[in-house]
């Protein structure tokens, strides 16, 4: 899961602002970053890279990332999961955690939310 010790993330948005906003605080951690604009080309992703971490937004044009999860824990189960989402109740919340989330951002996003969560699950470059 490792390539030139850096830890591969992968931003799934399918807005452009998002996944620049993600991959300039996680190029900051060193972490290497991919992205895809929908599940499709999530599921190509993670057959050819193997990410330690994925930022998954709910609401894309393919589909809900929450049903997502189910299929990444049970073919990638070690690849940790953030659902990110502007629909963030607490329903939403509990939803993606029992489909198999490690954690729940909700949106707008800010570099300190996603630091603290990147922090939390312990997610940093192996150097």
């Amino acid at each position: 899961m490792r390539e030139q010790g850096q830890t591969k993330v992968l931003i799934v948005d399918d807005e452009p602002d998002i996944r620049f906003l993600f991959t300039r605080i996680l190029l900051k951690r060193n972490l290497k970053t991919g992205y895809a604009r929908n599940i499709a080309e999530a599921t190509v992703f993670m057959r050819e890279e193997q990410p330690s971490l994925i930022f998954l937004d709910n609401s894309l044009p393919d589909g809900q990332g929450v049903d997502f999860i189910p299929f990444l824990k049970e073919n990638y189960p070690s690849t940790r999961i953030v659902m990110v989402t502007a629909n963030d109740s607490a329903v939403d919340k509990r939803n993606a955690l029992l489909q198999g989330a490690d954690d729940f951002l909700g949106k707008p996003l800010s570099l300190e939310s996603i630091n603290r969560t990147l922090d939390k699950i312990e997610i940093r470059n192996a150097v």
